[in-house]
C-alpha cells in the first residue's frame, strides 16, 4: 500500500541550478539532491513534485512537496533523517500523510513570493545571494501605487520570460504590495500561479518606478503592451523568496510563519 507524504522545505537556492532535477550535464537542483535523501531513507527510489518550480539562485522557506512510497517512516525519519542526508543550504521543516487526492501543485491555489531589496549606498557583507542591492533609495509609496495596476486577472506576457511554456500568459494576481520592514524594502505578490521569471519581471520593472527613472502609470502601459520588450530588465535571483502555498482543501497541512527568517 503506497503512503503519500507531504513535506514542507526550506533551501538557499544561490549554490543550485534551480528546481528542477537535470540531467545532461548532471547539475546541483533542489530536486535532485532531495530525491536522493529521500531515497536512502526510504530505501527505494522516490520521485517528489513541487508546489513551483523556483530558478537558479531563487530560494524557499515555504516550498511543498510531496511523494509516493510503500515505506511508513513517521514525520520523524522523514524530516530528522531526510536532514541528515542533506547539505546545510536545504532542510525539510515538516511531513505529514496526505491523501492520495492531494498534489503538491495542482491542489494548490495560490502562490506567496516575497523579494527582498536593501537600498543603502554600500552592499551589506551579510546576506550575500539572498537580497538585491539598489544604490539609490527607493520611494517605496510609488512602487506600491504602481503595483496596483497588476491586480486581479490579466495578460502578463509583458512580464513573461521567453522560455515559458505555459499554454496561456493570464495569471491572477490576489495581491501585490511593496513595503519597508527594518531595513529592506519588501515586493509581496500573490497569484494563483506564475509566469517564468514573472515576479522577477515584475520587480525590475517597479525598481524604475521606485528609483524615479519612470512614473507610475509605466506599470499600467507595459501590462496593456503585452510586450516583454516595453519593460524593464529582469531583477536578479538573489533576493526572491517562495515563502507560501496555499491549500484550503486541507486545513490540517502545517502553517508556518513566512519567511525569510532575517525579516
Amino acid at each position: 500500500m503506497n503512503n503519500r507524504i507531504a513535506l514542507g522545505v526550506e533551501y538557499n537556492g544561490a549554490a543550485f541550478s534551480g528546481w528542477q532535477r537535470q540531467l545532461a550535464p548532471p547539475l546541483p537542483t533542489i530536486q535532485g539532491l532531495l530525491e536522493q535523501a529521500l531515497s536512502r531513507i526510504a530505501d527505494q527510489p522516490v520521485s517528489i513534485s513541487c508546489a513551483g518550480r523556483t530558478d537558479a539562485g531563487v530560494h524557499a522557506t515555504g516550498q511543498v512537496v510531496h511523494f509516493d512510497t510503500v515505506k511508513d517512516r513517521g514525520p520523524k525519519a522523514w524530516i530528522m533523517g531526510t536532514n541528515t542526508q542533506l547539505p546545510p543550504q536545504i532542510r525539510v521543516q515538516w511531513a505529514c500523510t496526505v491523501d492520495d487526492r492531494f498534489h503538491a501543485r495542482h491542489s494548490a491555489t495560490a502562490r506567496r513570493y516575497r523579494y527582498i531589496i536593501y537600498d543603502e549606498p554600500v552592499k551589506p557583507t551579510v546576506l550575500v545571494g539572498q537580497l538585491t542591492h539598489s544604490r539609490e533609495k527607493l520611494d517605496v509609496d510609488s512602487m506600491h501605487r504602481a503595483a496596483q495596476a497588476l491586480l486581479g486577472e490579466n495578460d502578463f506576457s509583458a512580464f513573461r520570460g521567453s522560455g515559458c511554456q505555459s499554454s496561456t500568459p493570464f495569471r491572477y494576481v490576489h495581491e501585490i504590495k511593496a513595503y519597508r520592514h527594518n531595513r529592506f524594502v519588501v515586493v509581496e505578490v500573490e497569484a494563483n500561479a506564475f509566469l517564468l521569471h514573472m515576479v522577477r519581471n515584475i520587480v525590475g520593472t517597479l525598481l524604475h518606478v521606485g528609483q524615479g527613472r519612470q512614473p507610475e502609470s509605466w506599470v499600467a502601459q507595459i501590462l496593456a503592451s503585452r510586450d516583454r520588450q516595453q519593460a524593464a530588465e529582469t531583477a536578479r535571483p538573489d533576493g526572491l523568496f517562495l515563502v507560501h502555498v496555499s491549500y484550503p482543501g486541507y486545513p490540517d497541512l502545517p502553517m508556518l510563519p513566512l519567511g525569510p527568517c532575517f525579516l
